[in-house]
């Protein structure tokens, strides 16, 4: 936009200009403005002035005031009449932009431009610096120089060019590099690889100009070689520890063979993963003579590189890798080792897991190398019991056993043997507390609490990755008793989880452990689990989702966060139970459909998933069913009590006591005719037990006759408490009660007053015309005639108890034995024997 009006000013001045001087028949401008300068330091004060000629048509004849405009901003300034016409002056305490018009107007409705000048302002230029050349000897051969312009940007057209001067033969060349570029290559024939040459460079702008420092090289000392092959590399023969190197240039730098190059070597274990810090740096040699290289571990695999240079010239880029080995020799030094022990099912098996790494002082000094754990005592094969490969043994061994024995074996021999003693698990806690705090992506600060004890002698701790199972990934490390943290570093991932456990040890065993989990970094989750709609009832909704993987985790869960919102937009947040994995959400509205999702945080970062819809339903389907299902059971539930409860005779007569009905009863069929029936039962038939609730004696006369006028009509209260005793009685054949209808309990009734002599007449069964309930349990039968008691003075006719033809009763002391069969009928005779 700035650009733009800049255009314009400039364009309305050389146009105003050129009409100015058409009117006046000549090419003099009507106005001209002159500066103190048209390019400035930037920020530095500008002045000046407009001078207007005095036949100048737009000023002739009238009143005008001048007026100055910086772009499209307008400037205070001052007027004065001189005889060459009207001069205006302005004065820009402080020009701070890069490239503006200034223009010289009439005030005039729209403004006249007069005459105007473009000013430009920015810096001069610093000091070239770093600068730096290197030679290449590749085809073709150059030398190229970089520098630095500089921090400040001139804002000016600022002019770089490269000067050089050999001594030899005392040439100068001067080379200009592309605007905005800040190098240069100098072709072959603008230098001598073997004399000295200096190179400067020159920068200049409106503002000024400025020179960096020379500097002084020979071209062949700033070669920078291509980088070196190695040949070979093999172990010296004889010689433990050492490798010998052959190396060359490439075939383009050839015939520099003869020069004494500096070398530098680095060498690192094969299995080591990283190359070491340590360099081997070689002085003056040629490619004509190989190097050897010592000290180095015995039986070790080596990778090695290389790289030259010339003197004090730039090094070349590292060679590629080559590997060599060198000779092997026993294993030495000793191996630290720790080890978990717990009893077998029958307590006479010690379960070892053996693991073991080399110490600062043990050397391998060989390829193939195994581990061995034997004991003297011990079955087999040189007492063996363990042999691997890896890091760890699982073995069993017999109580008593108090110490094996661990070496390390390769293709020269065996090391020294190490002592491991063998300590039976001990249940004891002293370790508290354990914290972890991340270092770095590689390494955690493990720390603990421990309580005294006087036979704790150090901690071991001891970790793994949870995401793999295997069990040669597991380290340790030692520490001592009055030590309460430690770094552990080396084999951590950021994101990963691994288990940490601190282990109290005591002269005689290794204690419990507690055992942490821990990340090196955490960051948010790389899933989130789909939401699960449980279930939907009335203004609530019940929301789950599965557990996250443990490998997509990245961290430990610190909530679950479910937002929800109406149709209306309005947000609500539940924080959910990590461990439960669900919420209830309340309150909601029926038939609004509802959005939720669920966001996942760890310390790391947080994550959200995919959204859901739902609806509260007006009506809960579930509690609905629930209803119906609760109904039907309990309907069936009362209809197997009521069927339980009637079919049950006893369960019902806790409720309602058994009364029993005279019509259904054995005693209903108690009449003088049954006699005629009574020579079809057996002799040997048991006797059915006969219930009476009640029993009712009462005095008669020997004769009944119809003057009597129904003697019972008058006693019949008196016979029973249940109701009218003799009323409708089949036993009196004259007798007419009034309540024929009745159910009857039955009466028996004697001949004689209470204290009479024995009446010779027979005694009367009477029934009660009583409408109590009767009971059920009674069970109807009547007795047989040989079972009835025999009655001295009483005709057969009118005996109920009377013998039967097919019954002859018993005479003797055994007679007797009758009564206790019939304690109802052993109550009569006492009555009668009270009568007599």
């Amino acid at each position: 936009m700035k650009s733009t009006s800049v255009w314009v000013t400039a364009v309305a001045v050389a146009l105003l200009a050129f009409v100015n001087g058409a009117r006046n028949d000549d090419t003099q401008p009507c106005a001209k403005v002159q500066a103190s300068r048209s390019v400035v330091r930037l920020g530095s004060p500008v002045t000046a002035t407009c001078v207007v000629r005095d036949d100048c048509p737009l000023v002739t004849g009238r009143a005008v005031r001048i007026a100055w405009r910086l772009g499209d901003r307008f400037l205070p300034g001052g007027a004065a009449a001189v005889e060459s016409g009207l001069v205006s002056e302005v004065v820009i305490p402080s020009f701070n932009r890069t490239r503006e018009f200034l223009t010289c107007c009439v005030e005039a409705s729209p403004v006249q431009v007069l005459a105007g000048v473009e000013i430009r302002a920015g810096y001069p230029p610093e000091t070239p610096r770093n600068l730096s050349c290197q030679t290449n000897l590749t085809t073709p051969y150059t030398l190229t120089c970089r520098w630095d312009p500089g921090q400040q940007e001139t804002h000016l057209h600022t002019k770089y060019s490269l000067h050089t001067q050999i001594w030899d033969t005392n040439e100068n060349d001067t080379y200009e590099p592309l605007p905005g570029v800040h190098r240069y290559s100098i072709p072959r024939s603008g230098f001598v690889l073997f004399s000295d040459i200096h190179i400067y460079v020159k920068a200049v702008n409106e503002l000024g100009e400025a020179t960096s420092a020379p500097v002084a090289l020979e071209p062949i000392s700033a070669a920078k070689f291509d980088p070196p092959t190695i040949v070979r590399i093999q172990a010296v023969p004889k010689r433990f520890g050492c490798l010998n190197l052959r190396w060359n240039l490439s075939l383009q730098q050839a015939w520099t063979a003869n020069l004494r190059l500096n070398l530098e070597v680095r060498l690192t274990p094969a299995d080591g993963g990283q190359w070491g810090e340590r360099l081997i740096l070689l002085n003056a040699v040629r490619t004509t003579r190989s190097v050897d290289q010592c000290r180095l571990l015995h039986g070790t695999r080596y990778l090695a590189q290389i790289r030259v240079r010339y003197l004090w010239g730039p090094w070349s880029e590292w060679s590629s890798s080559r590997s060599g080995v060198t000779l092997e020799n026993a294993p030495t030094g000793r191996l630290d080792w720790w080890m978990k022990a717990s009893w077998d099912r029958t307590d006479k098996q010690l379960n070892i897991l053996l693991f073991w790494k080399p110490s600062k002082q043990f050397r391998v000094n060989g390829q193939n190398v195994s581990y061995t754990v034997s004991g003297k005592k011990l079955a087999g094969a040189d007492g063996n019991v363990c042999s691997t490969t890896g890091n760890y043994c699982a073995f069993q061994l017999p109580r008593g056993v108090k110490k094996v024995y661990l070496s390390a074996v390769n293709a020269v021999g065996k090391s020294s043997p190490t002592e491991v003693r063998i300590y039976p698990p001990r249940a004891r806690e002293v370790v508290s507390n354990v914290t972890i705090v991340p270092q770095d992506d590689r390494s955690l600060l493990v720390q603990w609490r421990s309580q005294l004890s006087s036979s704790l002698t150090g901690f071991l701790v001891e970790w793994r990755p949870l995401l793999q199972t295997d069990l040669s990934l597991t380290q340790f490390e030692f520490t001592d008793h009055n030590q309460t943290q430690l770094v552990i570093a080396g084999s951590f991932e950021p994101y990963k989880p691994y288990r940490i456990s601190v282990y109290p040890r005591f002269k005689d065993g290794i204690g419990l452990p507690l055992t942490v989990d821990a990340y090196s970094r955490e960051k948010a989750p790389s899933m989130v689990p789909k939401i699960q709609i449980k279930k939907i009832w009335k203004s609530h909704v019940e929301l789950a989702w599965d557990e996250i993987p443990l490998e997509q985790r990245n961290g430990f869960i610190q909530n679950y966060t479910v937002f929800y919102c109406d149709p209306k937009g309005h947000f609500q947040v539940v924080i959910a139970d990590p461990k439960e994995r669900r919420v209830v959400l309340g309150g909601l509205n029926t038939k609004s459909l509802y959005e939720a999702f669920l966001m996942v945080s760890t310390l790391g970062g947080s994550i959200n998933g995919s959204a859901v819809h739902f609806e509260a339903q007006s009506f809960d389907v579930a509690a609905v069913v629930e209803i119906v299902i609760m109904c039907v059971v309990g309907l069936l539930l009362a209809v197997i009590v009521t069927t339980c409860f009637f079919n049950n005779k006893r369960l019902k007569g806790q409720f309602w006591p058994a009364v029993p009905d005279p019509a259904n009863s054995s005693i209903k069929r108690w009449t003088s005719e049954s006699t005629q029936d009574s020579h079809l039962a057996s002799d040997n038939e048991e006797p059915n037990p006969m219930y009476l609730s009640h029993l009712s004696f009462l005095d008669i006369p020997v004769k009944l006759s119809k003057a009597d006028d129904d003697p019972w009509s008058s006693r019949a209260g008196d016979t029973s408490d249940l109701g009218e005793s003799i009323c409708g009685s089949p036993l009196l054949s004259d007798y007419s009660g009034s309540n024929s209808d009745s159910v009857l309990y039955a009466t028996v009734v004697f001949s004689g007053p209470c204290h009479s002599p024995t009446a010779q007449d027979p005694q009367l069964y009477l029934r009660s015309e009583s409408t109590q309930p009767l009971l059920e349990t009674e069970e109807s039968f009547s007795p047989k005639c040989c079972h009835n008691m025999a009655t001295v003075g009483i005709p057969d006719e009118q005996s109920f108890f009377g013998p039967s033809h097919d019954c002859v009763p018993e005479t003797g002391e055994g007679s007797g034995i009758l009564w206790d069969n019939f304690p109802f009928l052993r109550a009569l005779a006492l009555n009668d024997s009270e009568n007599d």
